[in-house]
Formats: structure tokens, sequence, C-alpha cells
């Protein structure tokens, strides 16, 4: 086990090292800050999701092949270039998303839940592998990665041993990080400036090797936690349940210009923040008195290499060629509460054969076919 001192001394040599290379951290199908983009796909609901009942459609696989069980879905990393991860099909504009977990061990491995909007705003959670008593939290404002001030090391004890909800919670005026109903940072729009996270997010999570050399600047590898060693593994994150809670109402979100406020964000259909009554509900018994430690090099979010363009690390090259499969709510199509897109006149639907039938019967029905 790597000591949290040894562990962010190794962070800062790492960094310190590569960072006259930083180079972009994240990658984006379309930016809606410089071009015209498709409108997102608004959740507008909560629905909960208990994926030990298994795979619902508003979630899809990319990076690997998650399996369900009785514990809810795993993300396994037993070798070179797996990075397995769930995106939803659906955005959310401010809301709150709760997720019921374990980290994934092992030197190298990164377990992530990532908010990210289409102009590279997010919010992020991430576990290290040989670190079972931190999280990492983390925002960026449109894909600025010129300093990684933002970055906190916050208490989350047991992590890989104990099912643990986490909680992203994403208003206007603030982000609340908890852990179980301990409040462990908040962080408010007059502090972050012009690197608010504020445009529609889609929700990510999975694990990826952070840790593999072959695949990973050294840079990364000394985030995660050092070299990965395979023979050891295979290394799960497991997910029990999500529940994701959207502030906004409508069908879709568009952006009304090319500014990246929130005030610029129109809902067709509804309201932005018209379920801002829903922000009150959050219940928290608890605030951590300090974080464990402030990082100024801790990096952007999203999930892992291989065949994702999506990732975490510092500094990262996409050496796939894959992006995660997105798709829409088509119309006559209802999300239901469990998170399952069902027709209109339907309740339930039948799980398929293969995790990406429904994503085509999906793209059939909208008549369109886009990747991210």
């Amino acid at each position: 086990m790597v000591s949290p001192t040894r562990y962010r001394a190794a962070l800062a040599a790492g960094i310190a090292l590569l960072s006259s290379a930083a180079s972009a951290q994240t990658w984006t199908h379309c930016d809606p800050t410089k071009t015209s983009c498709e409108p997102n796909t608004a959740l507008g609901m909560t629905i909960d999701v208990d994926f030990s009942q298994g795979e619902v459609n508003s979630f899809i696989a990319s990076g690997g092949t998650p399996s369900y069980g009785s514990d809810g879905v795993s993300f396994t990393v037993a070798g070179s270039g797996q990075a397995p991860q769930l995106t939803s099909v659906f955005y959310i504009m401010f809301g709150r998303v709760e997720v019921t977990m374990k980290a994934a061990p092992g030197a190298g491995i990164v377990s992530s839940l990532v908010l990210q909007s289409d102009c590279l705003d997010e919010i992020d959670m991430e576990w290290i592998g040989p670190d079972s008593n931190q999280v990492q939290t983390n925002y960026f404002g449109k894909g600025q990665t010129g300093s990684y001030n933002r970055g906190q090391f916050n208490p989350a004890p047991n992590n890989q041993a104990e099912w643990i909800k986490y909680t992203i919670d994403w208003t206007p005026e603030r982000i609340i990080w908890s852990v179980g109903e301990t409040v462990v940072r908040t962080t408010t729009a007059s502090e972050a400036g012009s690197q608010y996270p504020q445009t529609p997010m889609q929700v990510k999570f999975g694990a990826w090797a952070g840790g593999d050399p072959s695949m990973n600047a050294p840079g990364t590898v000394e985030w995660a936690g050092g070299p990965t060693d395979f023979s050891k593994g295979p290394f799960s994150m497991h997910v029990k349940s999500a529940v994701v809670s959207d502030y906004s109402t409508g069908k879709q979100y568009v952006y009304g210009d090319m500014s990246g406020t929130w005030q610029s964000i129109k809902s067709e259909g509804g309201e932005i923040n018209g379920n801002k009554g829903n922000v009150n509900t959050l219940t928290l018994t608890a605030t951590a008195p300090a974080p464990t430690s402030n990082s100024p090099t801790i990096p952007a979010g999203g999930i892992g290499p291989g065949g994702t363009r999506t990732q975490t690390g510092y500094p990262w090259v996409p050496t796939g060629t894959d992006a995660p499969p997105q798709s829409t709510i088509p119309d006559g199509w209802v999300m239901t509460p469990s998170g399952k897109i069902v027709p209109a006149s339907s309740s339930s639907i039948v799980k398929p054969s293969h995790p990406y039938f429904i994503l085509g019967l999906l793209t059939a029905i909208a008549g369109r076919w886009c990747l991210q």
C-alpha cells in the first residue's frame, strides 16, 4: 500500500516533469461554444437505476463490456487498453447524481464518476487504486487545463470494501460533493469564476488502467499510483445503483449562443431550473472539517484511453479510434423512473440479448447515428 504522503510526493514530481508537455485532456464530438451543434437530450426528471436488476438502455457501454450481477454493474480491467464505462444518453442541466459503489483496487487503476458537457465543462470524483481512504474531487470549465489548482483529496474511508453513496449536487450557485451523508467539499460559482461548470452534462462512470505504461504518459502513470501489474488482477469497480435528478425540465437543451453561460441555455418544452424545488431534498448530516489535502495537480477527468476518446490522466494522447456511442430518446418513447427508455404506450421493454441491440433500435427510429 502506498502511503498518502509518498503518493502525493510522487504525483507532484511526475507532474513537474511533464508540466511543459500538457495537452488537451478531453475530447468532444462538437463544441457548441465554437460551432453549431445538435441539441442535448434532456433527462428532465429523476431516475433511480438499480443495476442489480440488469442493464438499462439509458446508459450506453463503451471501452469494454460491463457485467451485471446481484451486486450491480462491474467495470473490470484485466489487461492493457481496457476501459469499460457507461455513458448516459441524456443530459442534465444542473442536478444531482448519487452513485452507490465500491472503487477498484490495484496500482494504477482509476475509478471515475464524471459529469461532462459538450463544451468540456466537467465535475469529477475519482478513486486511485493504491489509496482506499480518499476520493479526488475536481472541476473544470470549458476544457481549460492550463492550471491544475482546483483538485482536492477528500476523505472516503474504506472505499474499496464498503458500499458508499457518493453525491455530486450542482446548481447555478454551488457544487457540493458528499461521501455518504457527509459533505466533503463545497465550491461556489463566485469562487470558481470562469471555470465554473454551467452547461448541460452527461453522466459517465467506469474504470481504467491509468498505470498502463504502454498506453499512458509517465505523468499519468504517476498520477494513477504507479504502474499496473495486470498479473495481480483483474481489478473491478462495482456500482450498485445510480439516482440522477435533473433540476431542469424539457425534452432538449439548446445553446442559445456561443458564450457557454448557463443563462444562454434554452430548454425545448420545459424550463431551466424548472425542477429547482428538488434542490432542497438533499439529505446531509455532517460536514467534513477540511479536505485531506489540496492538490494543484489533479488532472481533468473523463474515462480512460484505449477504445474511447474520453480519458482521465495527465497528459494524454488518444490511442483508440472508437468514441462512446450516443443516442437520443426518439419521438414516441419516454424515460421511466427506473431509467429505461420505452414506447410511450408501454410500461416495460424486453432486455436485449446484446448491449448494442437497443442502441441500433433507437437510432433507427431516430433516423440518425451520432458518435461522441
